[in-house]
């Protein structure tokens, strides 16, 4: 295969590094539980599904260490790219769209049949189309936050809302070193004015109800290995604190 510039032409697997299976076979092997379907359905989110392996890491990794240099020769093919995201230069929260145009890893994570199957059970549907990759990377020690917000603040350009983020962990993720937090129930809540992404953690309260700011109280911080993944609903309050 002759690779185009920009991968985003290429519709389907151009590595080795996820297996070319059957739809039929991916179901079969990868599809999620009724119990993990009704979790989702009460919660607004389902955590640690198992949707990388250790080499698929260490390859994802290799590339992302490659784009993230500025000076990359594909540089131009990101939607956007932030050395530091953060309102805090002391607090790193490097931030990137668009990097399944460039590596070839990153553009196949989204044939990967763990993340395909799962994604069209929630979506209730096996016609799903991809909106955009993203990825968050904090330095350890001084690493910044990614404010609490729902992803639907971001989107609201598109209805009716059927929207799915899947968030997966390329290093262990703990409360540490600043894993995803959510509030679960929060999916019912209605869409809140956005706040600053990497900004105060706590802009959102002066947009909540009392009995919101109860549930704040109850919030899950997801704990998770690497290669394990999430996936909440749009309108999920969460977080990524340091």
């Amino acid at each position: 295969m002759i690779l185009q510039r920009d991968l985003s032409f290429h519709h389907e697997l151009i590595t080795d590094l996820f297996p070319n299976i059957s739809a039929e076979e991916a179901w079969g092997k990868y599809k999620l539980s009724d119990t993990q379907l009704h979790f989702f359905e009460e919660f607004g989110y389902l955590s640690n599904v198992k949707l990388l392996e250790e080499d698929q890491i260490l390859r994802l990794k290799a590339e992302l260490a490659e784009i993230r240099d500025p000076v990359h020769p594909k540089h131009d093919l990101f939607y956007e790219f932030h050395s530091n995201e953060s309102e805090n230069p002391d607090q790193v929260l490097f931030h990137s769209l668009g990097h399944w145009r460039i590596s070839p890893a990153f553009h196949d994570v989204l044939w990967n049949p763990r993340f395909i199957v799962p994604a069209s059970q929630l979506l209730g549907t096996k016609a799903i189309r991809f909106w955009h990759d993203q990825l968050f990377c904090k330095p350890a020690h001084h690493g910044g936050v990614v404010a609490w917000h729902q992803d639907y603040s971001f989107w609201t350009r598109t209805g009716p809302m059927q929207h799915l983020t899947c968030w997966v962990a390329l290093d262990h993720a703990n409360s540490d070193n600043g894993c995803l937090n959510y509030i679960p129930g929060s999916h019912r809540w209605d869409l809140l004015d956005r706040t600053s992404l990497a900004g105060d953690m706590d802009g959102l309260e002066k947009f909540l109800s009392p009995e919101q700011k109860e549930q704040f109280g109850k919030k899950v911080a997801i704990e998770m290995p690497a290669g394990c993944g999430t996936f909440h609903h749009p309108l999920m309050v969460h977080e990524s604190g340091l």
